[in-house]
C-alpha cells in the first residue's frame, strides 16, 4: 500500500513538473522536456552554433524506429537560409528490437548574420514529425587591410548553361543503332562469296550435267560395287537435264511416262531426237529401276558403259535443241530479274522483322522495368512529364517572400483591381499557365495598409478565389479543407478538391483537381493556388514537390 502511495505521489509530482510551474525561467526547459516525451523517437542537433563564413556545420537527425516503418528524411534545399552542400549516407545502429537511423547534412552560409535552421519534416511510418529550429551565428572573417591589398570588383561574365546529359543518351542510342545495323549488314545485306552449290546453280544446265558426271567419276561407288547409289545419281543427272531443257516433269515421271513423252515430242517435231537416243535412255533408266527396286546387280563394266552412254546422249540432246529465240531470252532475263527482286524483298522483310522485334523487345523490357505508361510517354511525349523532368526553379515571390520551387519560373501578373481598393491593399501576383492549361500555379501576396482593429479572414479570401475559378469556367467544384503546415513551420489553411475544367474551343469539360494554401500574418495575406488535371501521375508528383518546397519568411522589422 505504501508503495502504491509513493507511486501516486511521484506521478503527481511529475505532472506538476510539466504543468504546475509557471516561472518564466523554467518554462522553456519544461516545454522541451514535454516535447521530448511526445516525440522522443526523432531528435536533431548541430555540431556548432557559431561558424565563420563558408565554414561547414553538420546537422544531425536521429530516428528510433522498428523495421516495419518507412522513414523519409528531408531532401533538397529545405534548410534555407542555410545552404545544404552535402547529404551523407544514413547510418544504421541496431538497439535490441529497434533501429537508430542517423542522417547527417553538411550546411553552410556565405553571408554573416544570425540565422535559424527551419524545422525539418521527418516521416516515420504514417506519422509526421518536425525537428526543432536551431539558431546559428555566422561570423565575418577579419581581414587585416594593412597587409591584404584591395582590388576592384571584377566585371560580370556570362556563364553558359550546362546542356545536361542528353548527349549521353544520344550516344548510347547511336551506338545501339550502329551495332544493330552492322549485324543486319553482315548477315543479310552483305554480298557474301558464293558457296560451291550456289556457283554450280548459276551454271547452264549442260555444264551442270557434265560437272555432275565428273563428280560421279570421282566417287568410290564402283570401287566398292555400290551400284544402287551409283545408278540413282546417274539417272538423276539425265532426268535433271531433260527436266530443264526438254520436258519439265521429267523428275517426277516414271520411266515409261518419260519415254512416252520423249517419243511424243519427237513425233510432233518439237525436238529432233533420234530413235537410238531415246532407246539408249530408256534402256539405262529401266536397268537403274531394276537395280534400285529389284536388287539387280549388273557388272561394273556395264555400269561404266552406261555412264559413257549418258554422257554421249546429253551431247546429242544438246545438239538437237533449237537455239532460244529473242523472246525466250527476254523471258529468261525477266525471270532472272524477278528472282533478284524476290531476294531483295526477302532481305527487306527480314530486316524490318528483326528491327521490329528488337524495338518491341526493347519497349517490352523498359515497360517491364518502368511501366508501359512511362515508356509510352517518354517516346510520344507528355506535357506533365516534361515539366516534371525539366530544370526546376526555386525563387522568392512577393514581400514578405514566399519561397517556392516550380517547374517554370513564375512571371509577374498585373492584377486589375479597383482604384479605391488599390489604395487600401498592395497586391503582387506571380503565375504560370491558366485554368485551361494542363498545369497552373499562382502565388499572391496582399499587404493591407489600414486594417485598424479588423482582422484578416483567410477563409473568406479563399472563398473569393473559388468564385474566381468558377467565373473562369470551372464547374462542379467539390471542396475540403484542413490545417496546413509548411516544412519550415508556418501554419495556414489548405482548401482542396476536384472540379470540372473547360477544354478550349470544345464546350466540353475534363476532371481536374485544385489546392489553395492561405497564410495570414498581421496585415499580410499570402496565397498559393494550383490546378491540374486528374489521373495524371506526373502532375501529382509535381504538386507534391511544389507543396513540399513552400516556405514563408517573416517580414524583418527595422
Amino acid at each position: 500500500m505504501k508503495n502504491k502511495v509513493n507511486l501516486k505521489l511521484k506521478s503527481r509530482r511529475k505532472e506538476a513538473s510539466c504543468f504546475g510551474l509557471r516561472a518564466s525561467s523554467y518554462f522553456s526547459l519544461l516545454f522541451f522536456l514535454c516535447s521530448f516525451v511526445s516525440f522522443g523517437q526523432v531528435t536533431s542537433s548541430i555540431d556548432s552554433t557559431s561558424i565563420k563564413i563558408g565554414e561547414q556545420i553538420t546537422f544531425r537527425v536521429e530516428v528510433e524506429t522498428d523495421t516495419t516503418n518507412l522513414v523519409v528524411f528531408p531532401e533538397g534545399q529545405t534548410f534555407s537560409p542555410l545552404e545544404m552542400i552535402d547529404s551523407y549516407a544514413i547510418d544504421t545502429l541496431k538497439n535490441q528490437d529497434k533501429y537508430n537511423l542517423i542522417k547527417r547534412y553538411g550546411l553552410t552560409q556565405f553571408d554573416s548574420g544570425s540565422y535559424t535552421i527551419p524545422r525539418q519534416k521527418i516521416v516515420v511510418g504514417d506519422k509526421t514529425f518536425f525537428t526543432d529550429s536551431l539558431k546559428v551565428e555566422v561570423n565575418n572573417i577579419l581581414v587585416d587591410t594593412t597587409k591584404q591589398g584591395l582590388y576592384d570588383i571584377k566585371p560580370l561574365i556570362e556563364v553558359k548553361k550546362k546542356g545536361g546529359n542528353w548527349w549521353k543518351y544520344l550516344l548510347v542510342t547511336l551506338l545501339i543503332i550502329g551495332i544493330v545495323g552492322a549485324v543486319l549488314w553482315w548477315f543479310i545485306w552483305r554480298k557474301k562469296p558464293l558457296t560451291e552449290e550456289e556457283q554450280i546453280a548459276l551454271l547452264p544446265p549442260y555444264d551442270r550435267a557434265k560437272l555432275a558426271l565428273k563428280k560421279l567419276d570421282d566417287s568410290h561407288y564402283l570401287k566398292h560395287e555400290e551400284l544402287k547409289p551409283y545408278y540413282s545419281e546417274l539417272t538423276l543427272i539425265i532426268r535433271k537435264y531433260l527436266d530443264e531443257k526438254v520436258y519439265d516433269h521429267s523428275l517426277e515421271s516414271t520411266t515409261d511416262e518419260l519415254i512416252s513423252k520423249l517419243k511424243l515430242l519427237k513425233d510432233g517435231n518439237q525436238i529432233d531426237l533420234s530413235s537410238e537416243t531415246i532407246k539408249n535412255i530408256e534402256s539405262i533408266l529401266k536397268r537403274a529401276d531394276l537395280v534400285k527396286f529389284a536388287k539387280s546387280a549388273p557388272d561394273v563394266a556395264l555400269a561404266e558403259l552406261d555412264r559413257n552412254t549418258i554422257d554421249a546422249e546429253i551431247d546429242h540432246v544438246r545438239e538437237v535443241l533449237p537455239e532460244p529465240s529473242e523472246e525466250e531470252k527476254l523471258l529468261d532475263e525477266e525471270y532472272r530479274k524477278e528472282q533478284e527482286r524476290k531476294k531483295q524483298r526477302k532481305k527487306v522483310i527480314i530486316t524490318v522483322a528483326i528491327s521490329a522485334f528488337l524495338l518491341l523487345a526493347t519497349i517490352a523490357g523498359f515497360s517491364f522495368k518502368y511501366g508501359f505508361d512511362y515508356v509510352k510517354d517518354t517516346i510520344i511525349g507528355h506535357d506533365s512529364k516534361e515539366l516534371l523532368e525539366g530544370d526546376w526553379v526555386t525563387s522568392e515571390y512577393g514581400f514578405p517572400p514566399i519561397t517556392i520551387t516550380t517547374p517554370k519560373v513564375l512571371k509577374r501578373i498585373e492584377a486589375q483591381i479597383p482604384e479605391e481598393l488599390a489604395q487600401q491593399v498592395e497586391l503582387t501576383t506571380f503565375g504560370y499557365g491558366s485554368l485551361i492549361d494542363k498545369f497552373n500555379v499562382v502565388v499572391a501576396t496582399s499587404r493591407y495598409k489600414n486594417l485598424g482593429e479588423n482582422k484578416l479572414d483567410i477563409k473568406k479570401a479563399i472563398e473569393g478565389n473559388l468564385k474566381t475559378i468558377e467565373n473562369a469556367g470551372a464547374k462542379n467544384m467539390f471542396t475540403k479543407s484542413e490545417k496546413y503546415v509548411t516544412p519550415n513551420g508556418a501554419e495556414g489553411l489548405k482548401v482542396f478538391g476536384t472540379l470540372d475544367m473547360p477544354i478550349p474551343n470544345t464546350g466540353k469539360f475534363e476532371k481536374g483537381e485544385y489546392a489553395i494554401l492561405g497564410f495570414v500574418s498581421e496585415n499580410v495575406m499570402q496565397q498559393v493556388l494550383i490546378t491540374w488535371r486528374e489521373n495524371d501521375i506526373y502532375a501529382d508528383q509535381i504538386i507534391e514537390r511544389i507543396l513540399d518546397s513552400i516556405e514563408l519568411k517573416k517580414e524583418e522589422r527595422k
